[in-house]
């Protein structure tokens, strides 16, 4: 019987504990828990989400307040067109959260960050641009391309001096967006270095529609392994959504996978950027207590707690603060259902928008609780305190269970 210990991630002669901590924004996923993975010998990732900020918490920068301050006279205007990222500012961000985080690193593992098409910013290229190449500048190991189809990604830092050197991959959950990703990227002559395969059991963003429970993370790697070689491509793919032991991760490295991208149960570490109150919510879930609905106005459904306060939630939109899902003309759906709202209730002092959330000031406040499928789960991987409460566990810990536990055995915290 194995254990993940007996395989490894390997990218030319490095090879890796095949452990890859997912990339949770708002700061979920902070830089002490990739440093923990990256220490331990696996990929520990930190999101960009909301980086600005991200710095102005760690690294006293007042990149909101700046933000807010240029555009306070639009607060009550719902046309948030003009609304824009100071481009040097994002930068500066940027560089400040990874290259703090690279230079803190230690042991063989490796720093990824994980970089989402979604955050739109009201200037889609112009701000991914800025993020993607601030992040190579800043010596991250590799970036994750997730929450959309990246069709023009690598083309805008294909004239960075890093663009084949750090390790580039990027998240699909279908062959289909894998095959159109490559086709578009093909005169680039730059393959992805790894591809991460996500399931519809995974957390936050899903990339299924409603109908996701059709669809099972074995079938998909499958297809995507079939195709890779018919085409004669040797990339290595990892498994993400809904592994939740080490013997359910090692079930997919025996069947061709080259590691396992895992994040539910890194939510209840001392490491996660989770407040307290929240990990012992995750820890409380029952299985109905997880929804998938399309709150989000991403467009793509979402994975959460039924109980976040996000849901219903009437807050008026903050853009001149975050604005980070306007789209390229400024507009969010959140905007559009909260003006609806205001419209239909004009003497009501505070409303309810059921159908959209405010993510940016919800995932900033941590009241937005997404979470994975199996979070229900959480709380036969510790015990329970003497006042009812749980105990958190260490990164450390999660990790070494993934790492050597045998027959769907969860080593308990001592």
């Amino acid at each position: 019987m194995k254990c993940v210990d007996d395989f490894r991630l390997k990218f030319g002669k490095k090879e890796l504990v095949p452990i890859i901590v997912g990339g949770m924004g708002v700061d979920i996923s902070t830089a002490a828990l990739a440093l923990e993975a990256a220490r331990l010998g696996g990929v520990g990732h930190i999101s960009d989400a909301m980086v600005n900020d991200v710095s102005d918490r760690h690294f006293d920068t007042d990149f909101v307040k700046d933000k807010s301050r240029l555009y306070k006279h639009n607060i009550n205007n719902p046309d948030k067109a003009d609304i824009h990222f100071d481009l040097g500012h994002l930068a500066e961000a940027t560089r400040l959260h990874v290259g703090n985080t690279m230079q803190a690193k230690r042991g063989d593992g490796e720093i990824w960050v994980n970089c989402m098409e979604k955050l739109t910013m009201n200037a889609p290229r112009e701000t991914l641009r800025v993020r993607l190449a601030s992040a190579l500048d800043a010596g991250a190991d590799g970036i994750t391309l997730s929450a959309g189809l990246h069709l023009s990604s690598f083309g805008l830092i294909e004239g960075h001096p890093r663009f084949r050197d750090a390790k580039l991959g990027i998240i699909v959950s279908s062959m289909r967006v894998l095959q159109i990703f490559l086709r578009k990227n093909h005169r680039l002559n730059r393959l992805p270095d790894y591809i991460v395969v996500e399931g519809p059991l995974a957390g936050g963003h899903l990339g299924f529609g409603m109908d996701w429970a059709k669809y099972d993370l074995a079938t998909i790697m499958a297809e995507i392994t079939l195709f890779l070689k018919a085409e004669q491509l040797d990339i290595p793919l990892i498994s993400a959504g809904g592994i939740f032991t080490g013997t359910d991760a090692v079930a997919f490295l025996e069947n061709g996978a080259a590691g396992v991208q895992v994040a539910t149960r890194f939510t209840v570490s001392n490491e996660c950027g989770l407040p307290a109150k929240a990990k012992q919510e995750y820890f409380k879930a029952s299985e109905e207590d997880i929804v998938v609905n399309t709150i989000s106005p991403t467009g793509y459904p979402m994975r959460m707690l039924k109980n976040t306060p996000a849901i219903g939630s009437g807050l008026r939109p903050n853009c001149e603060a975050y604005g980070y899902l306007l789209d390229g003309k400024g507009r969010c759906s959140y905007i559009n259902a909260y003006n609806r709202e205001v419209q239909a209730h004009p003497n009501e002092k505070s409303i309810s928008v059921m159908d959209k959330t405010c993510l940016c000031t919800h995932m900033r406040n941590y009241t937005c609780w997404t979470c994975g499928q199996t979070t229900y789960r959480l709380k036969d991987t510790t015990r329970r305190l003497e006042d009812g409460s749980y105990q958190t566990l260490t990164a450390e810990h999660v990790f070494h269970d993934y790492q050597f536990s045998l027959d769907q055995k969860i080593a308990l915290p001592g």
